[in-house]
């Protein structure tokens, strides 16, 4: 069931990324993160395919907000996403008793005094283990991220092993 479900997520996201190959590549490595880290954490099925689906759409808010204000920050990403999360999440048949916590992720993934959750906390780890080798940080801002950010104990281990902590 979660395999068909984020499979058709992905390809609708691939889709909807279309032409921008360095967005698509970014969720699939955050989806990849999301999920070993779900698996290593013993996280319940539902809370897996929610995480593994938000991870897929989370930053889906850059292109409109690009398209609409010229910028793709984190504000913009997360008063748009929502929308456009809902449209993806319901042309890849995710189930709808999913969509608002998907998309409350989606609205707040960039608001991290709000995480409520390991489902929410996963993704932002996710996404910071992706974005700390894409954006080529500085150990001191590795660090500061590993302190500040870092909750679960699969991803303190995973960001000490990545970026030798």
């Amino acid at each position: 069931m979660i395999s068909d479900t984020v499979e058709r997520l992905k390809l609708a996201m691939i889709e909807f990324d279309g032409g921008d190959a360095k967005r698509i590549a970014h969720f699939l490595k955050v989806h990849a993160f999301a999920r070993l880290l779900c698996m290593t954490e013993g996280v319940d099925e539902t809370a897996r395919l929610i995480t593994e689906c938000a991870a897929l759409v989370h930053d889906v808010g850059i292109i409109p907000a690009e398209k609409k204000w010229g910028r793709c920050d984190g504000k913009a990403q997360e008063e748009l996403g929502p929308l456009y999360a809902r449209q993806v999440l319901k042309s890849a048949q995710v189930q709808e008793e999913l969509h608002d916590r998907i998309c409350y992720l989606v609205g707040h993934h960039h608001t991290y005094s709000a995480i409520d959750g390991v489902d929410f906390a996963i993704l932002v780890e996710a996404d910071f283990l992706v974005n700390l080798q894409e954006d080529g940080a500085s150990r001191e801002a590795i660090v500061c991220a590993y302190d500040k950010i870092f909750r679960t104990q699969s991803g303190k281990s995973l960001c000490r092993t990545i970026y030798s902590l």
